[in-house]
């Protein structure tokens, strides 16, 4: 229990802070959010998303779970969505992985871990999906980091197959679809350069995935 009243003081602390340098920030904060951003990525706890691009509280929506996946037939994850791009009209959708990830690593590893191992099979798909591009990599951590790459651009894609988006698109919605990557030893994000902000440039998307795997060997 001390290290409960110790988190406790710390957020006392943290509010005094805030409200040293912006004495109205609070009552700013308890109005509409309005934030441009939706943030898919992982639940590690290594990672702090809005802090580490120096946001602020309520400039970005967030949704996290194990191994940033864009599932489509979890509630939890489209329900954030939905309320992402239909009520408070972000503009822009980060989904972000990291390297070295726990779950990139459990699936490549066919770790078994108990019920997670149902979670992480859509990674193993992907794993088998591009294990010819995977297996031309002699280095293990080149493996796990490139599985790790092709599971946020696979994840881009879900999240433009989306209902939700496509419908924002075909009615005109200003909304992107990004793919950045982490680097937890230096703290960088990298862009993936996997945007999409359209159905014909997800196909396009699509149609680069797909020739990407012809060339060495998988999907013909």
């Amino acid at each position: 229990m001390d290290s409960l009243k110790n988190l406790l003081e710390k957020n006392r602390n943290w509010a005094e802070k805030m409200k040293d340098n912006e004495p109205e920030f609070f009552e700013k904060l308890a109005g509409l959010q309005n934030p441009e951003y939706l943030w898919i990525g992982c639940s590690d706890s290594r990672i702090t998303p809005a802090t580490s691009i120096g946001m602020l509280p309520g400039e970005m929506f967030v949704h996290r779970n194990i191994a940033n996946l864009v599932i489509h037939t979890d509630m939890n994850c489209l329900s954030v969505m939905q309320f992402a791009v239909d009520v408070l009209k972000v503009k822009h959708i980060i989904v972000c992985g990291h390297y070295g990830c726990g779950g990139v690593k459990a699936a490549l590893d066919d770790t078994r871990l108990g019920l997670i191992d149902n979670w992480l099979r859509h990674i193993q798909d992907l794993a088998h999906k591009y294990q010819a591009e995977l297996d031309q990599l002699e280095n293990y951590e080149e493996r796990l980091d490139k599985l790790c790459e092709i599971n946020v651009i696979e994840q881009v894609v879900s999240v433009g197959e989306t209902t939700i988006v496509q419908d924002a698109w075909l009615r005109g919605q200003d909304l992107r679809v990004h793919g950045w990557i982490y680097y937890i030893t230096d703290g960088i994000y990298r862009d993936l350069k996997v945007t999409v902000k359209s159905i014909e440039s997800l196909d396009d998307l699509r149609l680069k995935t797909i020739n990407q795997r012809q060339k060495i060997g998988v999907g013909k």
